[in-house]
């Protein structure tokens, strides 16, 4: 065996998932080796981050109190679309119902990741690795020796998995994942238009799929078109002028005349869920422990919360001297993370099969709990609250005070 350079912890992957996780650890005065290449370009996505996740990007220092990064999010609209004899009610979920200003924000990828790498590369315990990949994970009771492209070795006592749905972690972890797949594609864009989004995403439940536009600052937003994959694919492969056509019917004059189009990307549907989410010296965020349809913008807003709650373990371990790689804290890690993981995939799995189902008793149902959420106001309000994050958890990193970074950058 080669000599290895020794660090506490290595993050795999350095999409939003692993910078955060790089930054929440390091708060514990904990050496972090990142391993992995921030995208900087060729990603069109944006994402809605509800306050949870805004908290925790301001604890980390990425985003200010008074910033105004991406748009605020300050209602949330679900039109019926589904072109049925009975149409359900239309719903829309306002911010100030719940006392809030704003669910959140809408912000592009590309700006997440350079503000979170931007708190990487001043912190002073984190070391980053750009230049090699990850080949292999040799775990012992001790601890783990990651074998990197370029011959060089980290030895670490805990890893953490943020390489996607393809980890490379999760496998050497003997953690196999619960995988399902989607006869539908997302389509996605950046668009401008005429008419204001006043702060409102609108989801579309249509009977291929959800079709969603989330607001960005002016009068622009982001597309989500979710269909068949043949019919998302022509919809990707149209020239601008038939495109912008289309699109324009399918909002049905919502948001006035369609101007300057984004590039279009596309991408296929699964889901993934690993259970437990931590095991072997290997605890797993973001798509390497999730992966859900994009629905109801709970993807990386609950690849966060496996950030947060896995530094509230490290943290707790680091305080009574415990071996932050051992068994109990990653059992720890996986408990806080089981019922979270579970109810958001089943309960996002379940709405789209109602949308993409035709049998009619799955469409009165569904109608029937739209018309609930929008009479019932206890109801309308807990699912508002649930939707935001789950009521029984509230991790450090996630309130309006969190404690002081253990290093200085």
């Amino acid at each position: 065996m080669k000599n290895a350079v020794q660090t506490a912890v290595a993050v795999v992957g350095a999409g939003p998932a692993g910078l955060a996780a790089a930054l929440a650890l390091g708060r514990s005065g904990l050496q972090v080796t990142l391993i992995g290449t921030p995208p900087t370009s060729g990603d069109n996505r944006t994402a809605a981050l509800f306050t949870g996740s805004m908290l925790l990007l301001q604890n980390l220092g990425a985003v200010d109190t008074d910033s105004t990064m991406g748009e605020p999010l300050t209602g949330i609209r679900i039109i019926d679309d589904m072109g049925s004899l009975m149409r359900a009610p239309e719903v829309t979920f306002r911010a100030r119902e719940v006392g809030l200003d704003s669910f959140g924000a809408n912000i592009t990828n590309l700006a997440l990741v350079a503000a979170l790498s931007r708190q990487v590369a001043a912190a002073a315990n984190i070391e980053t690795i750009e230049t090699a990949s990850v080949t292999g994970l040799d775990i012992s009771p001790e601890g783990v020796l990651i074998r990197l492209s370029d011959d060089s070795e980290r030895s670490v006592a805990l890893t953490v998995g943020a390489d996607g749905r393809n980890s490379i972690c999760r496998a050497a972890a003997g953690i196999v994942p619960r995988t399902w797949a989607y006869e539908q594609s997302a389509l996605t864009c950046a668009f401008s238009h005429q008419r204001p989004h006043h702060g409102i995403s609108t989801e579309f439940h249509r009977p291929n799929g959800p079709f969603t536009v989330v607001p960005s600052p002016g009068n622009t937003s982001s597309l989500v078109w979710v269909e068949r994959p043949a019919v998302a694919r022509r919809l990707a492969d149209l020239d601008e002028t038939a495109f912008r056509a289309t699109l324009e019917a399918r909002l049905q004059g919502l948001l006035g005349p369609i101007g300057e189009l984004g590039p279009r990307g596309l991408f296929p549907l699964s889901g993934l869920s690993a259970d437990p989410a931590g095991r072997n010296r290997v605890a797993l965020v973001g798509e390497a422990a999730h992966v859900i349809p994009p629905i109801g913008a709970q993807g990386l807003n609950l690849g966060l919360r496996d950030v947060a709650i896995l530094a509230d373990c490290i943290a707790e371990a680091v305080a009574s001297g415990a071996d932050i790689g051992s068994p109990e804290v990653l059992e720890s890690y996986a408990k806080g993370r089981r019922s979270d993981i579970a109810s958001r995939a089943w309960s996002i799995d379940l709405l789209n099969r109602t949308l993409i189902s035709g049998f009619l008793p799955v469409q009165l149902l569904r109608g029937a709990g739209l018309f609930a959420l929008k009479t019932i106001k206890p109801l309308r309000r807990l699912a508002i609250s649930e939707g935001l994050g789950p009521s029984f958890v509230t991790p450090t990193l996630m309130r309006h005070v969190a404690a002081s970074p253990a290093s200085t950058s």
